[in-house]
């Protein structure tokens, strides 16, 4: 089985220096806090502390028994669902730097679903094309690491092209209310309808993460005409670089924002990701503003 390369131990050891001392004593809560649909049920009741404690929090009922002011104390409620669905075509196996989007994405998804998983959470995976490739439902334990790794890696499930429509679809049907699901892609090809995503969003807590190369945003300049590909009809252009640069990056530029507006209409959440930068900081990044935002 050819296997494409990631390293997957310097990928979770970055994610880890990026997050030590927030990941190690507030990450894994944070993380969840983060993502709608984490409840909190009642532990146990202990003494208020003035100055320290919101007087909102009292339980006048309980402290009038007891004669002593008394909080509520609550845990947090760990059943969150997550599903990742990954964006699997024949463009996902290009680059122009040192990792392919496909192998960029599989460290993000491994390293992602590892801390979930240590979380005690349940990571389920959605491989797409212009169809569903693959679909492991979602289970917790490192089985279920081994899986998401297995199946991300191997360069058989790679090729055709990108049907997101058709993924939002799938998952709609198959998934359950209240997961979080989480689709990656680099979002070349241009979504159908906007109509998919808000039924997804009413079901689930849902993320969009663009992932893209270099030259998927810009052309490189000093240098001569060369050969494109429609990846739609298969047919090649000579074009010159230099004279169309402008317009490729305004366009690139406008197609990100496309995704990310949508996103904001619907509820959604966007985070863009590019492959020559690590996706560490901006994942962190990204859990604090959640977090921020339902608290």
């Amino acid at each position: 089985m050819a296997k494409l390369k990631i390293d997957l131990d310097s990928s979770l050891r970055r994610l880890d220096l990026v997050t030590r001392g927030f990941v190690n004593t507030k990450f894994l809560g944070n993380y969840a806090s983060a993502f709608r649909g984490n409840g909190l049920e009642f532990s146990d009741y202990r003494n208020y502390v003035q100055g320290v404690d919101d007087a909102s929090l009292i339980d006048w009922k309980a402290s009038k028994r007891v004669n002593n002011l008394l909080v509520k104390e609550y845990v947090e409620e760990r059943n969150l669902e997550v599903i990742f669905l990954v964006d699997v075509s024949e463009k996902m196996l290009t680059s122009s730097t040192k990792k392919l989007k496909a192998e960029y994405i599989a460290e993000l998804v491994a390293s992602f679903g590892f801390n979930i998983l240590k979380a005690g959470d349940s990571v389920g995976l959605v491989l797409f094309s212009d169809k569903i490739v693959k679909f492991l439902h979602p289970q917790t334990g490192l089985k279920q690491f081994y899986n998401l790794t297995k199946y991300l890696l191997d360069i058989n499930n790679y090729g055709s092209f990108s049907d997101v429509d058709n993924a939002i679809d799938f998952i709609f049907k198959n998934g359950n209310r209240g997961s979080l699901v989480i689709l990656i892609s680099d979002f070349i090809y241009p979504l159908k309808s906007e109509k998919s995503f808000k039924f997804a969003s009413s079901k689930f807590d849902l993320i969009s993460m663009m992932v893209r190369d270099v030259r998927d945003m810009s052309l490189p300049g000093g240098m001569g005409r060369v050969v494109v590909k429609d990846p739609y009809s298969g047919e090649t252009l000579l074009i010159s670089p230099e004279r169309i640069k402008k317009e490729y990056s305004k366009v690139a530029s406008s197609d990100v924002a496309k995704i990310r507006n949508l996103m904001k209409k619907i509820g959604g959440d966007f985070l863009y990701l590019q492959t020559d930068k690590s996706f560490a900081e901006p994942l962190i990044g990204f859990f604090k503003a959640r977090e921020a935002k339902w608290r």
